[in-house]
């Protein structure tokens, strides 16, 4: 894919929950492009829609009107099968709550995104993950289960989880939101890494101010509307129809 065409993009999304009086539209018309290589940040008061936005770019939740590129492909034009498919071959997910299995050591976690999605070895997938965990500094960590680690600890598991297998996409909701500024700085600089060293696009929904000045781009959303980025490099923006 040419540096010049989106990695992602969303054109004319919106999206309504309810019907009649009660019906509130979360995204009114929305639409952006995102480069590859770019840490975008996404940020608004709660309730602005950025959730949903996520959601239907991430191919979670199917927009009212409007489409999706991802990667080329048109994401909502995929049978369900089809865009499962898409999602454990191409994205990487981190959520708010880290979504860690309790029974698991923090190495099982990645090797069953290895084994399980990709088919690894048995073999590969120790020596990837392994890789991925001493570069998160969790080396020693490695045999432990979630309960014996520290919030900082689970999350760059679930970052580790989400980047093991390079994937050309990684939204993030929130991932900061739950960690104290030493912790929460370890986590952008991940996902600035993941963009910039290993070239995937990122997409990061926070309300964390700080986050701003490792971003390339960011968009603000207001009652469902994409305002202008502020963009740090020329790239991600709002398309003009």
């Amino acid at each position: 894919m040419s540096a010049l065409t989106p990695a992602l993009t969303g054109r004319q999304l919106t999206r309504t929950f309810g019907a009649g009086a009660a019906a509130v539209t979360a995204l009114h018309e929305t639409c952006l492009d995102i480069f590859r290589g770019q840490l975008v940040l996404l940020m608004g008061p709660s309730g602005s829609g950025k959730s949903t936005l996520l959601a239907i770019l991430s191919g979670l939740l199917r927009p009212d009107r409007g489409h999706v590129l991802a990667l080329g492909e048109d994401l909502w034009r995929m049978s369900d099968r089809e865009r499962k498919r898409f999602r454990l071959r191409h994205y990487g997910f981190i959520f708010q709550g880290y979504n860690l299995y309790p029974a698991l050591t923090a190495r099982q976690q990645l090797e069953l995104v290895l084994r399980w999605g990709e088919g690894a070895s048995h073999r590969d997938a120790r020596r990837r993950t392994d890789e991925v965990l001493d570069v998160l500094g969790l080396a020693r960590k490695a045999d432990l289960r979630p309960g014996h680690l520290s919030g900082g600890e689970k999350q760059r598991v679930a970052i580790g989880r989400a980047l093991v297998k390079d994937p050309a996409v990684c939204f993030a909701d929130e991932p900061t939101s739950a960690l104290d500024w030493t912790h929460g700085r370890q986590v952008v600089e991940l996902l600035h890494d993941a963009a910039h060293r290993r070239g995937a696009t990122v997409l990061v929904v926070s309300h964390d101010t700080r986050l701003v000045p490792y971003a390339d781009a960011v968009f603000h959303l207001e009652d469902g509307r994409l305002t202008e980025p502020a963009a740090a490099h020329d790239g991600a923006g709002r398309c003009a129809g």
